[in-house]
């Protein structure tokens, strides 16, 4: 109830009014059943336009701290994500990360639309980085779809650091469906989730036109605040999605 007053009275008119956004694809989102919408991230913003212009309910994983902070403050920002279709995950790895991938497949199962951002974390620069293989064994175990969705412009609207989000026009571009049925009963398989991941990220970059860059935005994060440190680290060699991508194993089939 609440994510449907957010939606349609609370923040959704809001959104529409002030942030004009170019629509596209949209007949790619499947009308019922469980699907993956993979996409870019940008901004924080992007778990608020994207779900509020697909029809459907659309539900994020989003880190843990979001719902345990104290105080009227926090209640008031767990109330907030909440209505917003996300819910908590740990992101301290280990079996943390498995209860996570075991609350999006039983969402998907029960026929939900999970969202995903297969980057981990969102883009410090505004460059598409290397996504992790979660999105993958989801995906296989769930036996569902992935549809790509591109976020144009929401780095403008709500740059990191900024708490104030700016009146500019935006994109978001749902793409083809991709389907994954080939490598049934391989999640677990390193290079399977590896090649279905890759695949992920090269149709991406093509909706979003980003450039890609074949490191984790994590690490790129690391790497931007060591150099502002005046350490000077060193980049690893990067690879082109597309060549990525035409490896044979990501296009099997």
């Amino acid at each position: 109830m609440l994510y449907w007053l957010m939606k349609y009275v609370l923040l959704g008119p809001l959104l529409r009014v002030f942030w004009p956004t170019k629509v596209t694809g949209l007949e790619n989102v499947p009308a019922e059943g469980g699907a993956i919408l993979a996409s870019n991230h940008l901004a924080v913003a992007d778990s608020f336009f994207m779900p509020n212009r697909v029809p459907r309910r659309v539900t994020f994983p989003a880190k843990q701290e979001y719902f345990t902070e104290p105080g009227f403050k926090g209640r008031l920002k767990k109330w907030f994500f909440t209505g917003a279709g996300q819910f908590p995950i740990d992101r301290s790895g280990g079996t943390a990360a498995q209860a996570a991938i075991d609350t999006a497949v039983r969402l998907l199962r029960e026929g939900h639309l999970l969202g995903i951002y297969p980057e981990g974390t969102r883009s410090p620069d505004g460059r598409l980085y290397k996504g992790k293989t979660g999105v993958a064994r989801i995906a296989l175990e769930a036996k569902v779809p992935v549809i790509p969705v591109a976020m144009i412009g929401t780095d403008k609207v709500n740059p990191i650091g900024s708490k104030m989000w700016w009146p500019r026009k935006l994109e978001i571009h749902f793409g083809k469906p991709l389907d994954f049925s080939r490598y049934e009963g391989l999640a677990g398989d390193r290079f399977v989730e590896r090649s279905i991941t890759d695949e992920i990220m090269y149709a991406l970059m093509e909706l979003s036109g980003q450039e890609y860059v074949d490191i984790y935005a994590a690490k790129a994060k690391e790497l931007i605040a060591a150099e502002k440190a005046g350490l000077r680290p060193s980049v690893p060699a990067q690879a082109d999605a597309r060549d990525v991508a035409r490896l044979p194993e990501s296009r099997v089939g």
